[in-house]
């Protein structure tokens, strides 16, 4: 083939060099725009992983690389006057001037031409110039290829709220350097690491709305390095910081990151006489924040895959189109994951003052796993003493004997309820009550997981009315009968178990009068059929005359005697549940539910004083929670349920939800319980594990509340991590328990943890408990044994 790649950053140097060492008789040509040994920016990072695959796909210029890195394990923090180190980190740097020379050396070994200081302004011309069969668009962030074919590669671009300045300076440092420093306007941090033997990469990075405060955009260049000089002189033991972009002028060396994500990395070309494929790579197909190091890993990896993809094909006759779909579904799926993990890490930074009330060890374990890549094992992998220091430092704020714990299990204590660990088995709908009333299907579902080692067991949504059902199957709350099926439950949980148990009271508004889950969620009963046991439709309400669903019944806007009405129903039901026994009450106020579609504003329209701002959609819900918990024992705990964003545009927004929950902690709510979602039909999660984790650490840390931690949380590691780093002080497990009523305690025998009474064996087992927990343990370090070491992920 004759390859043409446009950019001579890694991603068109490795590539082309690849594909020539793979087939000498590939004419391979790399056109750059700037001469051989330009280069703005300053090192760039690999981590170890990254480099084991430098090697397999090309030795000899690996060798160099890994003889020209600077290699360091450790990260230090610096935050309010403390550091924190840790080590097993695994990082290389390089200067990036020197990473281009070796690829531009083993390139010309290799017989690729290179031609520099080319500025290409028209790809097709130039693709037809040296007959291209490939063109490779490897032109960068500010790729001119990727927009003039914008429509196919469909670019979207985010441009993030920090703005940061690229800088070097001749102080080396000996760990990857964190300093965070505060000033009168807010937060700003330095990502600092040595790359060469005398000089060191020192980025400063800081909120726009900081650095505007500051005047920065207003400062010429030399003012502005100067600023930052002083800001951080601390670290830099009287050594000077410099730029290496005096082309640019004033504040323009300080540049907002651009988030880049390509629907399409594949744009046909149809020249006058012949078609040829062009391929985005690199920071032209995407990008990923620098404080995750990612940038340059994914432009090799690109180049890695595509090479590889070349190769396969050859061995089988694929043609050319088909080895580019497999590259574009395969790459895209491995680059997106490190797109998420750079998102999370890019806004950790960009809300610094969010984790600015932390102690400097929480504060540096957020810092660590803010990626949500890096999780509790494989910190203890990396650093077990580190982790082991922490793991009893966390203990002891607990309450519990200041010993190395898992953070799941260490306690909580909310009023006067004591949490023996953080793990809540989720409230499930089941749909199996009769006219309201709990079986024995509940007490065995229910008492199973409560003898299973969770801390709180929270029962199903439960309606204060009739009309408040989602489902005929759903469980009530509004006569005594139904008190006394529950009662059998609570007394079982409390007489069997050490686990708390809790209800939660809501009202299902628009989404009420449904089939059971198993039949069709969310549609309405078939009363229409015509059969004669079809069940009729009740009278929905909800905060507007919206149905949820076109299928679903409008509901009636409520009016003050219906609010009222609905209000004394939830306190009936609030001193029932007091009256019986149990120990914690969550008001529902998310998932498009009766009081979630007050909420919202896609489904409040309200004109009155129940409708328009963000207080007002709010105002009926407090109402509610108000008396619930005038009617609630002042020493039992209360929680609200939110859905934190409608994941819809024009929705409630992760904004709005801090707000909400500084609202209902005002009005005496002890932990927020974080959902999202499940408002509108029309609503599109971006799901993935523990996705609404974020939600939790937001309304935690800015709300200043607690919180309960929900969604695709399905291990141990995932539960240790929120609770470690501060995202959340429960975790809410809920499929996972379906499949083990004791998960938690099996997790306890695979972590060898035996602090009692964190994972408190059942009652009836308390004579067999020392032998089960023997064997357990036995199986456990016997499976360890034989399981190869986790990998190390890459930062």
């Amino acid at each position: 083939m004759n390859i043409l790649c446009i950019g001579g950053g890694p991603a068109g140097l490795y590539f082309a060099l690849l594909m020539k060492q793979q087939n000498p008789a590939h004419r391979v040509t790399v056109v750059e725009r700037n001469r051989p040994y330009d280069t703005f920016g300053w090192g760039v990072v690999l981590s170890d992983q990254t480099l084991d695959k430098l090697r397999a796909a090309d030795a000899p210029s690996a060798q160099l690389i890994g003889d020209a890195f600077n290699h360091w394990d450790d990260i230090e923090v610096f935050f309010k006057g403390r550091s924190q180190r840790s080590t097993g980190h695994g990082f290389c740097g390089i200067g990036r001037k020197h990473l281009l020379n070796i690829l531009q050396d083993r390139c010309q070994a290799l017989g690729v031409d290179l031609v520099f200081e080319c500025d290409v302004q028209d790809d097709q011309t130039l693709a037809a110039q040296y007959q291209a069969d490939l063109v490779i668009a490897s032109d960068g962030l500010n790729s001119r290829i990727r927009t003039r074919y914008a429509d196919t590669f469909q670019p979207d671009i985010d441009t993030r709220r920090c703005r940061f300045v690229w800088l070097g300076t001749k102080k080396t440092f000996d760990a990857f350097t964190f300093a965070f420093e505060e000033t009168e306007h807010g937060w700003f941090q330095a990502h600092a690491y040595k790359f060469n033997a005398d000089t060191s990469t020192f980025i400063v990075e800081t909120p726009e709305a900081v650095w505007k405060a500051h005047g920065l955009d207003q400062m010429s260049q030399e003012e502005g390095v100067a600023f930052c000089e002083r800001l951080f002189a601390r670290y830099l033991d009287g050594h000077a910081l410099i730029s290496n972009a005096k082309h640019l002028r004033g504040s323009a060396i300080w540049i907002n990151f651009p988030r880049v994500i390509c629907q399409n990395w594949v744009h046909e070309v149809q020249g006058p006489d012949r078609a040829w494929p062009v391929v985005l790579m690199g920071d032209a197909a995407h990008t990923a924040h620098f404080s995750i190091g990612s940038g340059s890993k994914l432009a090799l990896e690109d180049a890695i895959d595509l090479a590889d993809t070349f190769a396969a094909a050859a061995d089988r006759g694929a043609s050319v189109s088909e080895v580019l779909q497999q590259y574009q579904a395969r790459r895209s799926v491995e680059v997106l994951k490190i797109q998420n993990a750079a998102r999370n890490s890019t806004e950790w930074f960009e809300n610094v003052s969010r984790y600015s009330g932390l102690e400097i060890e929480q504060f540096s374990y957020s810092l660590l796993t803010r990626s949500q890549r890096i999780s509790h094992d494989n910190l203890r992998l990396r650093d077990p003493q580190w982790i082991a220091g922490y793991e009893a430092w966390l203990a002891q704020r607990s309450g519990a004997p200041a010993q190395a714990v898992p953070p799941m299990f260490t306690p909580l204590s909310v009023r006067s309820a004591r949490l023996k660990n953080r793990i809540v088995v989720s409230p499930m709908a089941t749909y199996s009550a009769v006219d309201g009333l709990v079986q024995d299907f509940h007490l065995v579902h229910l008492g199973a997981r409560a003898l299973g080692g969770a801390a709180l067991v929270m029962v199903e949504m439960t309606s204060p009315s009739p009309d408040g059902r989602i489902t005929l199957g759903c469980p009530g709350l509004w006569n005594d009968a139904q008190a006394q099926s529950w009662r059998r439950v609570v007394d079982f949980v409390h007489g069997q178990s050490s686990a708390l148990i809790g209800v939660q009271l809501g009202h299902a508004g628009p989404k009420g009068s449904t089939q059971r889950g198993w039949e069709a969620t969310d549609e309405p009963l078939p009363s229409a059929s015509g059969a004669p046991d079809a069940a009729p439709n009740w009278p929905l309400l909800g905060a507007s005359a919206l149905p949820y669903g076109a299928q679903n019944q409008t509901p009636q806007a409520m009016t003050a005697a219906d609010m009222a009405r609905v209000r004394d129903e939830f306190v009936a039901a609030t001193r029932r549940a007091a009256a019986i026994g149990f120990d914690w009450l969550e008001l529902h106020a998310a998932h498009g539910y009766l009081l979630s579609a007050f909420i919202s504003p896609l489904s409040n329209q309200r004109q009155d004083a129940y409708g328009g701002s963000l207080e007002n959609r709010c105002r009926f819900p407090l109402e509610v929670f108000a008396a619930m918990r005038a009617a609630w024992p002042a020493e039992r705990p209360m929680s609200v349920r939110l859905s934190a964003h409608d994941w819809v545009d024009g929705g409630t927004t992760p904004d709005e939800a801090v707000a909400i929950a500084r609202l209902f902690k005002a009005a005496g709510c002890d932990v927020i319980d974080v959902s999202s979602g499940q408002t509108s039909r029309a609503a599109k999660p971006v799901y993935g594990r523990m996705y609404q984790t974020p939600f939790a650490d937001r309304i935690r840390n800015e709300a200043g509340i607690l919180t309960i931690a929900v969604g695709a949380i399905t291990d141990a590691d995932q539960a240790n991590s929120i609770i470690a780093a501060g995202r959340a002080d429960l975790c809410a497990v809920a499929r996972p328990h379906l499949a083990d009523p004791a998960w938690t305690l099996h997790q306890a025998a695979r972590q060898q943890c035996t602090v009692s009474p964190a994972v408190d064996w059942p009652r009836a087992y308390w004579s067999g408990r020392d032998q089960l927990y023997r064997e357990q343990l036995k199986q456990s370090q016997a499976e360890a044994a034989n399981r190869p070491p986790a990998p190390k992920e890459d930062h």
